[in-house]
């Protein structure tokens, strides 16, 4: 062999090498949805992984030709924040905090009645997957400070008790487990309800019903269950369409139940939209916005596949492209995902402001466990710190600020139209659907709503002494931490799908080396699964985590 070949062998096996090397170091990382192959469509910057939303399809001849499109950035409407503000506030400061918050014994249990009949129609809906209903926690496992029967919430009392094991992972795909121990169900019955504030934006459950159990919040994640087709439609038709001030003659954009209007893609709806008043476009973009997020939790948690009976779950980025893509949504899928940021910034600001109620040293959030509770209380108004540095909090006086009487009535009719929606949910035919439709949407934004509008009754508050000016049940505020929390992990589910959705599915593709591309026939797909999920968890890991 020539000294010339030997060369030209010698330089084919040192990049040979260094590609193998390359992929060696991405070897083991978190398994990513299947493509064909994937391309780079974001870019290393001083700010970390900028990793933007929905490329344009159209038009890709290679690498250099491909023109970076984010559809979800900028001022929001309404209010005076942009969106890479949130992010950033939600991935450092927000997010861990509220995870391990959510964790807690606290906040984790959680009673709720999926029993109370629908008082609209007649219910016929059921998740598609197997056994999708709610189990009961056994009262074994429910800390003892929070069914025992003491008459005050705020009085401490000390226990022993020892630490109570998870409860047990649901036996079948989808099923809810709300067994609880018996030791715990004593302690459940002590949290008497506060009732005396008369402004409520939801129909609370009677934690007392015989019917209400309680569920592990953390046994039973917000995923896909199969919920689909005319019931669901039905329930969100009614949500929309009956609910948000909306006349009939003016159609919600891919409503599947709505008349075909041609080439009208949704402009008129929004023309209409725009033409009311800030209140009722608030009330709609909280609504979207929740929705948003359910289907962001939808896309993210997906059964990808079941094996010998074991349920595989993960992102599926091709629902996600379904829901939220400009170009499959005709444009309403961004501003589905700006809502969502919207109705983040409304629950935000409600918990800076019920601080003050947290902070005296009268609340107590008692469960049992002397230790335990401290920390948590330490946790929770470590958060609240974080949510009153915020700067750019959406402001709530500008709601209702008309004249008395006008002001009145129409928050009375925001409020009465909430309530009505907390009332559909019992006709959600998915149990698990069902469970986090109460604690997020009616009891969590609903209380939410409540503490927004009830600034005069906070600044009252006495130190020493429970309130009778305004309160909330531990019900509530089980609720809107978890219902937040869901909010906050929503964002973070979303930086993860712009990461993920840099890797499209194309039969050919190229990757930058040194400024030479290099395609990749689709015959390689199945060693580039692995590698697009790798990337996905090197540019997250190195990018988007705080240093």
């Amino acid at each position: 062999m020539s000294r010339a070949a030997r060369r030209a062998g010698a330089g084919q096996g040192v990049a040979a090498l260094r590609l193998l090397v390359t992929l060696s170091l991405l070897r083991g990382a978190v398994e990513a949805q299947r493509h064909v192959c994937f391309a780079f469509h974001g870019r290393i910057g001083p700010q970390g992984c900028q990793v933007l939303l929905f490329a344009p399809a159209a038009k890709r001849q290679n690498c250099r030709e491909r023109k970076e499109v984010s559809q979800v950035i900028g001022v929001l409407d309404d209010c005076l924040c942009d969106i890479e503000s949130i992010d950033n506030f939600n991935t450092y400061k927000i997010f861990p905090k509220i995870k391990k918050l959510q964790e807690r014994d606290y906040f984790r249990y959680y009673k709720v009645n999926l029993k109370r009949p629908c008082p609209f129609w007649a219910e016929d809906g059921h998740c598609s997957i197997k056994d999708c209903h709610v189990e009961p926690c056994p009262e074994s496992k429910i800390p003892v400070g929070i069914k025992a029967g003491i008459s005050s919430k705020y009085l401490k009392v000390a226990n022993n008790t020892k630490e109570f094991e998870d409860c047990e992972q649901a036996s079948k795909l989808g099923a809810i487990n709300s067994t609880l121990s018996n030791q715990s169900k004593e302690a459940f019955i002590d949290w008497a309800r506060y009732d005396d504030s008369q402004d409520h934006f939801c129909e609370l459950d009677d934690e007392r019903s015989p019917a209400a159990q309680y569920v592990d919040l953390l046994l039973n994640p917000e995923r896909y269950t199969g919920y689909k087709g005319p019931s669901a439609w039905r329930v969100w038709n009614s949500i929309y369409e009956e609910n948000c001030f909306k006349p009939r003659s003016v159609y919600r954009p891919l409503n599947p139940l709505a008349p075909s209007r041609g080439e009208d893609d949704g402009e008129s709806f929004y023309t209409w939209l725009e033409g009311l008043c800030l209140e009722k476009r608030v009330f709609y973009k909280l609504i979207s916005g929740l929705h948003a997020s359910i289907n962001l939790h939808l896309c993210a948690n997906y059964l990808l596949e079941e094996t010998w009976g074991k349920p595989s779950w993960g992102p599926n980025i091709k629902e996600f492209k379904r829901r939220f893509d400009p170009v499959e949504t005709k444009g309403e899928g961004p501003r589905r995902l700006k809502n969502l940021y919207f109705l983040y910034l409304i629950e935000l600001r409600a918990l800076s402001k019920v601080a003050p109620y947290f902070e005296r040293s009268v609340v107590d959030l008692y469960t049992g466990n002397v230790d335990d509770d401290a920390d948590t209380k330490t946790l929770l108004l470590n958060i609240f710190q974080d949510t009153k540095s915020f700067p750019m909090h959406f402001d709530e006086k500008s709601m209702f600020s008309g004249d008395k009487k006008g002001a009145k009535s129409l928050k009375e009719e925001f409020r009465l139209h909430f309530k009505n929606i907390s009332r559909i949910m019992d006709c959600v035919g998915c149990d698990k659907c069902r469970l986090w439709g109460s604690c997020r949407f009616t009891q969590g934004l609903g209380t939410a709503l409540k503490i927004l509008f009830s600034e005069k009754e906070i600044q009252k508050l006495p130190e020493n002494s429970p309130s009778k000016g305004f309160q909330l049940t531990r019900q509530e505020i089980v609720a809107l931490l978890n219902a937040f929390g869901r909010l906050s992990t929503s964002i973070r589910e979303l930086q993860n799908f712009k990461v993920l959705l840099q890797h499209s599915s194309r039969p050919r593709c190229c990757v930058r080396e040194r400024g030479q591309p290099l395609a990749l026939s689709a015959a390689s797909a199945g060693h580039w699964d692995q590698l697009a999920g790798k990337l996905s968890a090197v540019c997250e890991h190195k990018h988007l985590q705080k240093p």
